[in-house]
């Protein structure tokens, strides 16, 4: 950059891969499959669900607003990584990686608090049935959903000002897959203590915290599972519960070692690795486990297939 301040800047130069030039094309390749099946499996699933009348019921809601995470996420990372990835390198003005920090710390934050009221709501369905109507009745479900949106804008918004409001000395190349906070934040030439401390605090309120209540009410769950009677409906539950806590353990374990040391002792690789894990591979994965192994979304998916069929018959 020509001049040593803050605003001077008016891009960044994303480097992404560029490290292992061999490797470009195929994962473009592998990228583009990737986020094309992200976006079409969890756009199936707000489809299914928007449009069944049946599965308006907050375990199905809570999966369509996760679904719009997801959704929002590969949006928000992958055009530009596919870009990255087909030029070796990119050029990001300030606005641009601005908007991606944002809505990158906004959706990860909503998935955090998504996945732990997901969470709840089943622990709440399977360990207390009969009363599972007024345990998680139509308020409650709103606030656990305008809580986890809202928290995200917070937390997007005082983090990200925070991390621009620093002076950018020497290089501007980012060397990451996308302007997250970590990777910016090793550009700055000011004192970032602060900043390390509020967002190792965060850290552990959003990511450790639901985390801790996740698995304690999975052990509730499992406990619950353990009574029942037929070991098909044994085996079906575990099998479902040890799904769903391999996404979380992915999406927490990686989300928590990029953000609990903002400026980490990781290589460079290390840390897009670990991006990818909960940026990549968590909004794929969840299409997954949470519907194509559900009978009730398959039946619906059946329905309004037919139903099209037939209108198009008629």
């Amino acid at each position: 950059m020509k001049r040593q301040n803050q605003s001077s800047v008016v891009e960044f130069i994303l480097l992404g891969f560029s490290a292992f030039p061999d490797l470009q094309e195929p994962l473009f390749g592998v990228f583009l499959v990737i986020h094309l099946v992200t976006v079409m499996g969890n756009a199936i699933i707000i489809v299914i669900i928007s449009l069944d009348q049946s599965l308006h019921v907050p375990m199905y809601l809570f999966l369509l607003n996760l679904s719009v995470v997801e959704v929002s996420f590969s949006a928000v990372i992958m055009p530009e990584m596919l870009v990255v990835l087909s030029t070796e390198k990119t050029v990001m003005s300030f606005a641009s990686c601005f908007a991606q920090m944002y809505f990158i710390i906004l959706l990860a934050v909503t998935e955090c608090f998504l996945l732990g009221a997901m969470a709840y709501d089943r622990f709440a369905a399977i360990c207390h049935p009969l009363t599972y109507p007024v345990i998680m009745n139509k308020r409650v479900f709103m606030t656990l959903i305008m809580f986890s949106w809202i928290s995200g804008i917070i937390e997007a918004t005082v983090g990200t000002t925070w991390v621009f409001s620093f002076p950018f000395c020497g290089t501007n190349e980012i060397n990451h897959i996308s302007c997250e906070a970590p990777a910016v934040l090793d550009l700055a030439c000011a004192d970032t203590f602060l900043l390390e401390v509020h967002a190792f605090i965060a850290t552990i309120l959003i990511n450790m915290v639901p985390s801790l209540l996740i698995l304690l009410s999975y052990i509730q769950i499992l406990y619950a599972i353990l009574k029942m009677p037929s070991s098909t409906g044994r085996q079906k539950a575990f099998s479902t519960c040890a799904s769903h806590l391999t996404s979380v353990c992915l999406f927490y374990g990686t989300g928590n070692m990029t953000y609990l040391q903002l400026k980490s002792g990781y290589s460079p690789e290390t840390k897009k690795l670990m991006s990818l894990a909960y940026s990549l591979l968590t909004p794929l994965l969840n299409p997954l486990i949470y519907s194509l192994r559900n009978n009730e979304m398959k039946r619906a998916l059946i329905k309004i297939c037919q139903r099209k069929v037939f209108l198009h018959t008629v």
